[in-house]
């Protein structure tokens, strides 16, 4: 059921004089979406998730919802939106769409001007008291977005556009109050419900402790979802701790490749493994806003639903970060590091001359289908310029479809997601509409192009440890010998023929596969060093940027994340931090590890695909 506020003026006018009488319609919250999804993904930069209308150039069925409206009357209508091709169009965009109020649909058309996200008036509208039907009618299928949809009768009443006021706005309009109303107690908080959050939380579970698992999106998996469609990589039971990846083969896909049709990624299996646990409580489409602290330790971590708004408490002595982004340490006041660290800082060979803040990028796959006969796609033209001697003659894209590496995977991601898009959509068109021998292309149509897009490498919080690569290199041992790492160090870096394409403008990524012999991961690499209860398990682990080329592929996340769920159920046997645990319980992590917590019999062999290669020797040993 949608949240909708109604506001009487003279409450409004308590608060501030600015605001009159209005009812607020969150988007997201619409309690038919038809063709539209949520996309949570820009929430912490934007206040708040939004419908997009990814029809991939054909329009998508009306969102619906009902509205009850206080008062009979004259409103004026205001719909939070963006024209995501700005920044690199000056005109027109795409992402048309329009509201429909009752049986009428409203003059203006909505998503396609402006520069950034912000209120465009929709026009006026005449309702009854009571309910009254609200529809987003897609125009074009090319991702046009709505934030929230405001109503109000007197004249100027138009919502705050800063991030702070609007945020204040949204509570009040809402009747959110300022703090949870709800909170919940656990052994174990696990923010993130991607392949190392899965495992931290199941871990956990099985030896003996009660679980929070907080996923902001519907379906688990993260870059292995139906949604991203990476396929898992690396090697599992390896090394000196051999009990660890077993888990793994309960819940991972058996077909490889990236890019596939959505039943290969096997939603419905990881769903299931979760259920299964008796011990984890999953807390799906919610997502971490909010860190309590007491001291240098995290208290509570506050969530909210990506649909409802509701936010809830959960409140434990332990947390594990495994959001990829680093999103609760980073709102902890964890250290962290983001971008590449110089040559001279860890002393590795690989890394540049002077730091800075490149990253690896995201991707946006897609694929195209032969629908048989011939097919048609929209002139789609949006400042970037595709003709027979830059465009990509393929009919899919995989991870080399890359974007944003020198941009912030953080602040500029929506532009990052928004530019892979763009190039598919411009290519896209290319293909079907202006070259000249398009026979291959004729009968074909997207199948599928992610609007969730694949992210490799954001926020690094800092353990005790941080991995480098003359650890990788001579294969150190260290006594806190945990996961073992085995895929190249596969660092992504513009592709120079897209470079000189594209200038600045680069979505195609090169790499360069150095074999390394498998090495174990220290556990210091897996908790804070500054925030006493914080784990961390996944890309976003205490390594450099050359390090984090060996160990961000999923099968070795999903390790990491058994390691934590295994030192956390330690912690709370002992009433110890972490840091203790490697300090006085390391014998039993130890032994844990060793042993795995995964099925022992039934277990198919089905993870024998994308492993990587791997040398005999460490690299820096041979002497070939």
């Amino acid at each position: 059921m949608k949240r909708v506020a109604l506001l009487s003026a003279a409450l409004l006018l308590s608060v501030t004089a600015s605001f009159g009488s209005g009812v607020l319609v969150e988007a997201e919250s619409f309690r038919d979406k038809g063709g539209w999804a949520v996309d949570q993904q820009f929430m912490d930069q934007m206040g708040s998730p939004y419908l997009i209308a990814h029809g991939m150039g054909k329009p998508v069925a009306d969102a619906v919802t009902t509205v009850e409206f206080p008062e009979t009357g004259t409103y004026r209508v205001y719909v939070r939106t963006f024209n995501w091709v700005a920044p690199w169009y000056d005109g027109e965009g795409p992402g048309k769409f329009a509201l429909r109020v009752g049986s009428r649909k409203l003059s203006a058309t909505l998503g396609c001007t402006g520069s950034e996200w912000m209120w465009q008036c929709a026009g006026k509208v005449s309702v009854r008291k009571g309910p009254v039907s609200v529809s987003l009618t897609d125009l074009s299928g090319f991702d046009g977005r709505c934030d929230a949809v405001y109503f109000t009768t007197e004249e100027g009443d138009v919502p705050p556009s800063g991030s702070a006021e609007l945020a204040a706005f949204r509570k009040r309009m809402l009747g959110i109050p300022a703090t949870p109303q709800t909170a919940e107690s656990f052994d174990f908080v696990v923010v993130g419900g991607g392949i190392a959050g899965m495992c931290a939380a199941a871990a956990a579970s099985r030896l003996g402790c009660s679980v929070a698992l907080v996923n902001d999106r519907p379906v688990l998996g993260g870059n292995n979802s139906s949604e991203i469609r990476v396929h898992l990589g690396g090697v599992i039971e390896l090394g000196p701790n051999e009990g660890l990846g077993r888990m793994i083969r309960e819940f991972g896909h058996s077909r490889e490749g990236n890019a596939r049709p959505a039943e290969n990624y096997e939603d419905a299996k990881k769903s299931a493994f979760i259920a299964g646990e008796q011990n984890v409580k999953l807390f799906s489409s919610c997502r971490a806003v909010a860190v309590n602290k007491e001291g240098g330790r995290i208290k509570s971590v506050i969530v909210r639903h990506i649909e409802t708004g509701e936010e809830t408490t959960l409140e434990a002595p332990l947390f594990a970060d495994c959001t990829g982004d680093g999103t609760v340490g980073f709102l902890a006041g964890a250290d962290f590091r983001m971008g590449r660290e110089s040559r001279d800082e860890f002393g590795e060979e690989l890394a540049p001359a002077a730091a800075d803040r490149m990253t690896m990028g995201s991707s946006v796959q897609w694929y195209s289908v032969d629908a048989g006969k011939k097919t048609d796609f929209p002139v789609f033209s949006y400042g970037l310029r595709f003709d027979e001697t830059n465009c990509e003659k393929v009919t899919m894209g995989e991870w080399k479809w890359e974007t944003g590496m020198n941009l912030d995977q953080i602040a500029d991601f929506e532009r990052i997601r928004d530019y892979g898009l763009l190039v598919i959509y411009s290519n896209w068109s290319f293909l079907k509409n202006g070259l000249k021998d398009n026979a291959k292309y004729r009968n074909r149509e997207l199948g599928w192009v992610a609007y969730v897009a694949g992210k490799r490498e954001s926020r690094r919080l800092l353990g005790d440890y941080v991995l480098k690569q003359d650890d990788i290199d001579k294969n150190v041992f260290h006594e806190d010998a945990s996961f073992t790492a085995t895929w190249d160090i596969d660092l992504h870096f513009p592709d120079s023929l897209n470079s000189v394409r594209f200038p600045g403008r680069e979505f195609k990524a090169a790499t360069k596969h150095i074999h390394i012999y498998p090495h174990a991961v220290p556990y210091r690499c897996l908790y804070s060093r500054n925030v006493d209860n914080l784990f961390m398990a996944g890309r976003n682990i205490s390594v450099t940027h050359v390090a984090l080329g060996t160990v961000r592929v999923m099968r070795t996340t999903g390790m990491m994340g058994e390691v934590v769920g295994m030192a956390a159920s330690l912690c709370r046997k002992y009433d110890a931090s972490p840091r203790l645990i490697y300090q006085k319980h390391l014998g039993e992590l130890r032994r844990l590890m060793r042993e795995g917590v995964g099925r022992k019999e039934g277990l198919p062999d089905n993870q024998k695909f994308n492993t990587g290669g791997s040398l005999k020797a460490p690299r820096a040993l041979r002497n070939d």
